[in-house]
């Protein structure tokens, strides 16, 4: 069974947080196409993750949670983006679940 296919559900789920790898990311906006309340492009061309709070956290390998009514527009994010840069994994161990490095 592939972790990958798996969505947390409310009760006994890890919670997920998500980052952008700029280096790869090409700028299409199709993240924040999918989920503005967890994306955002800036100034600069390249997406961004959003805090709670919508603070752009511009840090190379900055993470956010991932809200729960959010995810499948997260993980469709994931896997439409052409720079494959949007990384989903769990907090509690770092293990990617969605995106370029999951298994």
């Amino acid at each position: 069974m592939s972790v990958q296919n798996e969505a947390p559900t409310e009760t006994g789920a890890d919670s997920l947080e998500v980052w952008i790898d700029q280096d790869l990311c090409t700028g299409d906006g199709i993240c924040a196409q999918y989920a503005p309340e967890v994306f955002e492009l800036d100034i600069d061309g390249l997406a961004y993750v959003k805090s709670s709070q919508d603070e752009l956290l511009q840090s190379p390998g900055a993470s956010a949670p991932v809200p729960l009514p959010l995810l499948q527009d997260v993980v469709d994010s994931a896997r439409e983006c052409p720079g494959e840069c949007i990384h989903v994994r769990r907090a509690s161990d770092g293990v990617e679940v969605y995106g370029p490095d999951a298994e």
